[in-house]
């Protein structure tokens, strides 16, 4: 691997005259990381904070990359310095997973110790209660009437009273042990998650390497001399950018807009909020793919709720429910100038209720609850959960709430899973998939589109 990258050194540098010295790949402190001891959490973290060192040593040539004019040799610097980084992320990635993966044995053992700890204790509680059983089964007349002398007597209430203050320790004992457990799980679960967050970002800088080294190559392959055929290839890439732009972005129960205008929306919504661009575009996404399999209702009864199909004219019971939603929907319908009785909502589905509106999906109930922020951030009046823009911004704060603003593959999967069903995933099967297929488009979109513009 390490001859690949020096041969590719030596070809740029045919192309390029001097390549920087941060370029060469060579032993680091950051390389180290395969052959430390998990358990040994000071070279572990002396190793990782070594590639945080490198790849700013990269980020500071891109940035000097970039300010350089358009042409092969700044491409070529770019893209080199580019998977240097990426590499180095990597490795850097592999540390924190080898730490983690320590860390997730060694409390696995501390909760299986625990759990022994209090079937222990429990065996003794029982051995203790059928103890007190027998004592307390015992008559004072039986105590009396008995051979024991007076002494005896005494000693067997001494007994009884060692046996309980024994018992009351063992119940300490386990209500003890069952709160460490519980904290010690939820250790766990936080360390599982960071794993799987550090393992998707590791999978996304494998791609990005693949890429780049695929464009490297493209440009590698154009002599020197040859700078029409360098135009080319920025032409085609200008037009793959004016493509990925004009696209048509589908919004439910509303009119697409183009790709390049949702993309602008969702950046503006991530400023105030911290939710990533993509994952915000991918819960658009998917709650137009999944409109398209539901169809739309609407609302016909404002006392119970029930309604008739956009496009079948079949009856629905819940299209929206009456103690929660009706008030609000009609009260937000009469504000932005809407006939309530011809205003799009979802239809219901196999369980529950429907009456979701606009392209973020949010029940009228839910919706009053973020209208007086989504126009504090946007600077208008009045929010319409009809209008797109609205829209993104109501579903940035929800989900910003639900803790995607965190970011990371975990925090974005529940938070998907919790806008859909509001459970994280490993409570419903069905609002996993949910939020799989959201993390898969934003995957998509943000390799595909966003990187591409």
């Amino acid at each position: 691997m390490k001859k690949q990258y020096l041969s590719i050194i030596f070809i740029l540098s045919f192309f390029i005259g001097f390549i920087p010295v941060t370029f060469l790949w060579a032993e680091s402190a950051c390389d180290s990381g395969a052959k430390i001891n998990p358990d040994d959490k000071v070279a572990l973290q002396t190793a990782y904070n070594a590639c945080l060192q490198e790849i700013a040593a990269q980020d500071a040539l891109l940035k000097n990359t970039t300010a350089q004019k358009v042409g092969i040799q700044r491409d070529l610097t770019s893209l080199a310095a580019q998977i240097n980084k990426a590499l180095l992320s990597i490795k850097a990635s592999d540390i924190t997973i080898k730490g983690l993966q320590s860390d997730i044995i060694n409390k696995t053992l501390t909760i299986n110790e625990l759990s022994d700890k209090i079937e222990r204790e429990k065996q003794s509680v029982s051995q203790l209660l059928r103890k007190t059983n027998e004592i307390d089964q015992s008559s004072m007349v039986e105590v009396v009437l008995s051979q024991k002398n007076i002494s005896d007597f005494f000693l067997d209430i001494d007994s009884f009273n060692s046996i309980k203050k024994s018992l009351q320790d063992s119940l300490n004992a386990i209500s003890d042990a069952k709160a460490l457990k519980e904290k010690e799980k939820g250790i766990l679960e936080d360390k599982e998650n960071k794993e799987a967050d550090v393992k998707a970002e590791k999978e996304a800088q494998k791609r990005e390497v693949q890429k780049n080294e695929a464009e490297k190559a493209k440009l590698l392959s154009i002599t020197k001399n040859n700078e029409k055929e360098y135009a080319k290839i920025l032409a085609d890439k200008k037009a793959l950018s004016a493509r990925i732009y004009a696209a048509l972005f589908t919004l439910r129960d509303t009119n697409g807009i183009q790709f390049g205008q949702a993309y602008e929306y969702a950046v503006m919504v991530s400023k105030k909020t911290g939710v990533r661009p993509a994952f915000l575009l991918a819960i658009f996404s998917q709650e137009s793919s999944y409109g398209a399999n539901v169809g739309s209702c609407y609302l016909r009864d404002s006392n119970t709720g029930s309604g008739v199909g956009i496009n079948t004219g079949k009856a629905f019971a819940k299209v929206m429910k009456p103690d929660r939603d009706v008030q609000p929907f009609l009260q937000i319908t009469s504000d932005i100038g809407r006939d309530p009785y011809n205003t799009r909502v979802s239809c219901p589905q196999s369980v529950g209720w429907g009456g979701a509106m606009g392209p973020a999906q949010f029940i009228p109930s839910t919706w009053m609850g973020v209208r007086g922020q989504i126009a504090s951030y946007l600077g208008i009046p009045l929010a319409d959960p009809w209008r797109p823009l609205d829209a993104f911004m109501a579903a940035g704060i929800y989900l910003r709430d639900l803790g995607a603003g965190a970011g990371g593959y975990t925090a974005e999967r529940n938070a998907a899973c919790k806008y859909f069903s509001g459970s994280k995933c490993s409570v419903s099967t069905f609002a996993a998939g949910y939020g799989d297929s959201v993390i898969s488009k934003a995957t998509a979109i943000q390799e595909n589109q966003i990187n591409k513009l």
